[in-house]
């Protein structure tokens, strides 16, 4: 008798190989900030749903339409309920991606955000990337194997055609959750070998990689985090500006992904 455990890991995996065959119908819009996500919902002229599809009290908002043949869902995890502000991080990116799976179902999951980069790995401000693997850097474990859980490498779907036909930037990811950056955490952002520094992708990535959903991740550039000028100062100067260079990135990934099967991406 084939163990429970093989067993269910071929259903998943037969799952997975018809999924990356039948046109992508269904994309999920993981979204951090509400200026971040305005533009795309504007865009794509998507609505807001008045009967939340989210647990009595959660502040997170869901909105959704169709465009060409694909049906859009865009969450972004609302304000603090105490505080006003946008509910950034890792822990309220986790809970969202975990719940707007379980609600929607879709076929391919984008996470589209801004994030500072390095420039000495090539990244400018407006530069959209992207990202062809996550980690996190200031989940530091010292022993051995813990280590490594802590880091949490994963690499996001490979779009390779997609990369190709938009021409867009690649790097790697790394996601911590402080906008600032201590010693500790830009030896291990060394380490990832990343080129981009965010607040939420790597737990995304976890998510989706637990639930068996392809995600990709648009990050655009705000802050220089290895230029001279203070990283909160220089991403509250460039947030709208490069946010709008975000919606086009997203736009052009939809457009691209319309009609085609993950296996063409």
């Amino acid at each position: 008798m084939v163990p429970h455990r093989q067993g269910s890991d071929a259903a998943v995996e037969a799952m997975v190989a018809e999924a990356e065959n039948h046109p992508i119908s269904s994309i999920l819009i993981i979204i951090a900030m509400q200026t971040e996500a305005i533009p795309v919902v504007n865009k794509f002229q998507l609505t807001e749903n008045p009967h939340s599809l989210f647990p009595k009290g959660v502040p997170w908002v869901h909105y959704h339409g169709t465009y060409k043949d694909i049906t859009l869902n865009l969450i972004w995890p609302g304000k603090d309920l105490t505080l006003g502000v946008d509910s950034v991080g890792t822990i309220s990116s986790s809970l969202v991606t975990y719940a707007s799976i379980q609600a929607s179902k879709p076929d391919l999951i984008i996470n589209a955000g801004t994030a500072g980069g390095f420039k000495a790995k090539g990244a400018g401000i407006g530069d959209v990337f992207l990202i062809s693997h996550v980690a996190f850097h200031d989940r530091r474990i010292p022993i051995p194997v813990f280590d490594l859980y802590g880091v949490g490498l994963r690499q996001a779907f490979s779009t390779p055609n997609l990369l190709k036909t938009l021409n867009l930037k690649t790097g790697k990811l790394s996601t911590g959750d402080s906008l600032d950056m201590s010693p500790q955490d830009e030896a291990s952002i060394t380490a990832n070998d990343a080129t981009i520094k965010d607040m939420e992708g790597a737990a995304v990535a976890y998510v989706a990689d637990l639930l068996k959903v392809p995600a990709i991740f648009l990050k655009a550039v705000t802050d220089i985090v290895d230029g001279e000028k203070p990283t909160a100062e220089e991403f509250l100067q460039n947030l709208a500006a490069v946010t709008a260079g975000l919606e086009q990135a997203v736009t052009q990934v939809i457009d691209f992904v319309s009609g085609k099967c993950l296996s063409d991406l």
